[in-house]
């Protein structure tokens, strides 16, 4: 996958949360003190995300993403992934247990029994 598609993955969510709570792009700009030519370009997904965690929390406490919640993990992993940075939220265990699960995906494969019990298994835990 191209990069490009990477930084519109999150560009997208950016747009959207920006649009949700009706701030316009010069306003929120504004208020974080970025420019708002590349800010619209992160939107399009022609410039990556900063990748600086600081500059991001920022971003998200002014679109009121609240760092206490799924919501402000996803906004920040979205920005690492889309430059291909492994969020430093996952760990190695983590990771090694995702890692054949995501292969398949990428390669176009269908889950096995396994996979789905444990999907079971994730979402009874999540009630």
């Amino acid at each position: 996958m191209k990069k490009t598609n990477n930084y519109k993955v999150f560009g997208a969510l950016l747009r959207k949360k920006r649009e949700e709570k009706r701030i316009g792009l010069r306003e929120i700009c504004r208020e974080v003190q970025y420019d708002p030519s590349n800010w619209s370009k992160i939107e399009r997904g022609i410039l990556p995300p900063p990748d600086d965690k600081k500059i991001l929390s920022s971003w998200a406490k002014k679109l009121r993403i609240s760092n206490k919640n799924k919501e402000y993990q996803k906004f920040i992993d979205s920005a690492f992934l889309a430059q291909g940075i492994i969020p430093k939220t996952l760990n190695e265990k983590e990771l090694l247990e995702l890692l054949p699960a995501f292969l398949r995906t990428i390669r176009n494969k269908k889950p096995d029994k396994e996979d789905i019990d444990k999907l079971i298994e994730l979402i009874k835990e999540s009630n």
